[in-house]
């Protein structure tokens, strides 16, 4: 009977996991609070809070799976931390420009 071959975890598999668990949190927060601010009801809906909160685990769970479809470890920190730029951008802009600021 012949012995399995023991193929190790890859090194990148280690980035890919660190950048879809970290990036992916940050971007699930960045767009959870886009979701606050332009979803119905504006920033000032009383019962939002627990809709914004529950929203943060789908597109961090998204990303977190998704992350290993990049070629490399640092492919996906470059991906994943673009789209956070943008997402908090696009934050940003939204409470300025809904703030009145």
């Amino acid at each position: 009977m012949a012995k399995p071959k023991y193929t190790p975890i890859r090194p990148d598999w280690w980035s890919k996991t660190l950048a879809g668990g970290v990036l992916g949190f940050t971007l699930g927060v960045a767009l959870s609070g886009l979701f606050a601010w332009l979803g119905p009801g504006g920033i000032e809906a009383a019962n939002k809070v627990q809709v914004v909160m529950w929203l943060v685990p789908v597109p961090w769970m998204a990303a977190f799976s998704l992350v290993y479809l990049f070629p490399s470890g640092v492919r996906a920190w470059l991906w994943l931390g673009a789209a956070n730029l943008l997402a908090f951008g696009a934050l940003v802009v939204a409470r300025g420009a809904l703030a009145g600021g």
